[in-house]
């Protein structure tokens, strides 16, 4: 049986994306996120190791449990977060 997001965020666009989002936060323990673009682009990037993923509808990105991050966009976009009690499939 395949691992279902037991919750989505809303869509959010490049201006109802939330400061909370856009500004360091992480998931709690023992919940991964996945990020979806559904159209456009946006930076994921993560404090402890540093790094930035470009995330965009051909490669979503999964987000590990307690890791701080931020995202940031750089034009028009539309994504969402799924969230899981496991890693998300097929990342």
């Amino acid at each position: 049986m395949a691992l279902e997001p037991y919750s989505t965020s809303p869509v959010f666009d490049e201006e109802s994306l939330p400061d909370a989002i856009r500004n360091d936060h992480a998931t709690k323990a023992g919940v991964w996120g996945l990020l979806r673009v559904l159209e456009g682009e946006v930076r994921l990037v993560f404090h402890d190791p540093r790094r930035e993923l470009k995330v965009d509808p051909a490669s979503p990105a999964p987000i590990p449990p307690e890791a701080v991050h931020h995202v940031e966009t750089d034009g028009p976009m539309r994504m969402q977060v799924e969230f899981y009690r496991g890693r998300p499939p097929g990342v």
